[in-house]
Formats: C-alpha cells, sequence, structure tokens
C-alpha cells in the first residue's frame, strides 16, 4: 500500500490531496482567483492529515505539480515538497501540470488540449488524445484565429484550463470544445503519481526545479 500526498501549486488553485495505491480518499483546495499558497499551503497539508488521521510518518511519497505554471506558485510547491522529503525521508516524484489537467477531460475521441495563461495572447499548451497519450510536446505559443486549424478540420478538439476565455475568443469551429472554468487539482495527481512511484520514476531531491517553460524575468524601472 502506498500513500501519496500531492501538491498543486502551478495556478491560482492551492490544492492538496492524500491518495492510497493511486486512487484520492482526500482533497482540499482553494479555487478562488487570487494567489494563496504562502498563507495557505501548509495549513492545508497539516488539516488533511489530521482530518484523515493520517501522520506524516505514513506518507510513502509527495508528488508535486512540476509546470508550468506561475513562477512563484511552483517555487512555493516545490519548496514544501522538498521539505517534507528531506523531513521524512521519502521519495519526491514530479507530475506534469498539463498532463494532470488532461487528465480531467474524460473523451471517446479526438483530441484534447490543456492550455495555462500567460501573458496577452499567449499560452502554455500541450497536445493529447482521447486516451491521454502525449501527441505534441509542450510549447509557449501565441494564439491566432487560424491556430489548430488542422485539427479542428479532422475532428473535435477539447480545451481546457485558464487559457481557454483567450481561446474561446478567436476560434468558431463546430469542433471546438470549451471546458471553462477549470484549473489543474491535486486530484489528477493521484494515478500519475502512483504510476511513476511503482516504477522508482523519482526525482533529485536536492537538485529538482520546477519547469518554468520561460525564464523568470524581473522587469527594471523605466529610467526617467
Amino acid at each position: 500500500m502506498a500513500i501519496i500526498l500531492s501538491i498543486e501549486t502551478a495556478t491560482t488553485n492551492c490544492s492538496v490531496s492524500l491518495s492510497k495505491n493511486g486512487e484520492t480518499f482526500a482533497l482540499k483546495e482553494d479555487y478562488k482567483d487570487g494567489f494563496s499558497h504562502a498563507e495557505k499551503l501548509h495549513v492545508f497539508i497539516e488539516d488533511i492529515l489530521v482530518e484523515n488521521d493520517i501522520k506524516k510518518t505514513d506518507i510513502d511519497a509527495i508528488a508535486v505539480s512540476k509546470g508550468p505554471g506561475s513562477y512563484t506558485g511552483l517555487r512555493i510547491g516545490v519548496s514544501a515538497a522538498k521539505g517534507l522529503c528531506f523531513a521524512l525521508n521519502i521519495p519526491l516524484i514530479s507530475v506534469s501540470t498539463l498532463e494532470s489537467l488532461a487528465h480531467q477531460v474524460h473523451a471517446k475521441r479526438g483530441l484534447i488540449v490543456p492550455m495555462l495563461d500567460a501573458r496577452r495572447m499567449e499560452v502554455y499548451s500541450e497536445i493529447f488524445d482521447f486516451n491521454h497519450v502525449s501527441m505534441r510536446g509542450i510549447e509557449a505559443e501565441i494564439l491566432e484565429e487560424s491556430s489548430y486549424e488542422e485539427f479542428l478540420k479532422n475532428d473535435l478538439v477539447h480545451f481546457i484550463g485558464s487559457g481557454v476565455g483567450k481561446t474561446k475568443s478567436l476560434l468558431s469551429s463546430d469542433n471546438a470544445i470549451f471546458i471553462e472554468d477549470k484549473l489543474p487539482s491535486a486530484d489528477q495527481m493521484s494515478a500519475l503519481a502512483y504510476a511513476k512511484y511503482q516504477i522508482s520514476d523519482t526525482e533529485d531531491v536536492a537538485y529538482f526545479e520546477p519547469y518554468y517553460l520561460k525564464d523568470f524575468v524581473a522587469l527594471k524601472p523605466k529610467s526617467k
């Protein structure tokens, strides 16, 4: 039996789950618009353990959403995960944020495109088939009216994530299905993390870094 604590902080959803052999049995999250990870993440972790009578020493591994996503959000989640792994001497498992998001869609045909909002008309996205097998890797792409045209001509395309709003404003195909108001959640991380745990696909706790996709850039004030 494997109990895994999963942490998802790549977007505004501060989300924590507990799973047993890949099945989520407890979930605690804050789906509000603003970032609250610094204030709530550690509280959520403590609460979910107490509420389910799980001791930290009962946990077999920590899973963390590795990105892409918010620079600050990812750092907070990864720092918390690393701290727990060091303290408990248990493995760290990383889960792709977009792959986890894609698993919220249960389709019988077509493609699934999880996408996270970036600046202006840009999104971080990946393309999966309806069995959640990646068909195109993660990209930072600028959306245009012709985006996904080649796929929309042939079949359904399910769009999900915080980038759906700007995508919906550009695409008018009948084959485009927009799943709105959904963010990555620790719930879908459970099965993905357990699959990695079973084959010891873990990270080096000391050196693991989130996948930001783009380097963080601190803007300098304009000179007068």
